[in-house]
């Protein structure tokens, strides 16, 4: 792919949104990201909120043509925990090879990977994943998703290049 990669990482968190702790998660994917020569082009980071999300989601993609949107958090079982929900309404296909690589990664860590009610998918010229809310589950997740998105990216957003090579089932 052309050009520098490029992200946004949304944190979803009451208590982070109100300020009453820090966003260590968001900072961490940041970190990865940055180390992998990723450029961050927002940050924010909301409360559990489907609507709120749905909309940030829409701006994201729709104005700003964010090529990767992460999100991280409101993906358990919790009642507040909407992630999934507000991402399912933006989301045009879905890509579950990218859950089923977290998870099962996950798995091999702790019996709780299969709590998880991530989702993946593409909405236009942006990839929009969810991570866990934790540090550590975001990082190693990320960490296991990370080595194929630029790929992904590139045949998202129509690189001829991307085509050479790519599987085809």
């Amino acid at each position: 792919m052309n050009g520098k990669l490029s992200a946004a990482v949304i944190t979803i968190s009451e208590r982070a949104s109100r300020g009453i702790y820090p966003d260590e998660t968001g900072r961490e994917i940041i970190r990865v990201l940055q180390e992998n020569k990723w450029e961050i082009a927002s940050s924010t980071i909301l409360p559990d909120d489907q609507t709120l999300i749905v909309n940030t989601l829409l701006e994201y993609c729709d104005q700003l043509d964010i090529p990767l949107i992460l999100t991280a958090g409101g993906t358990g079982f919790s009642p507040k925990d909407v992630t999934p929900e507000a991402t399912r309404r933006v989301l045009e296909r879905e890509t579950p090879g990218l859950v089923t690589a977290m998870i099962q990664h996950g798995l091999s860590k702790t019996p709780h990977a299969m709590l998880s009610r991530q989702l993946a998918g593409i909405r236009h010229r942006t990839l929009i994943v969810n991570l866990p809310g934790s540090p550590t589950g975001a990082v190693e997740d990320l960490e296991v998703i990370l080595p194929a998105l630029p790929h992904a990216i590139s045949i998202i957003r129509s690189d001829p290049e991307a085509e050479k090579g790519h599987r085809t089932g």
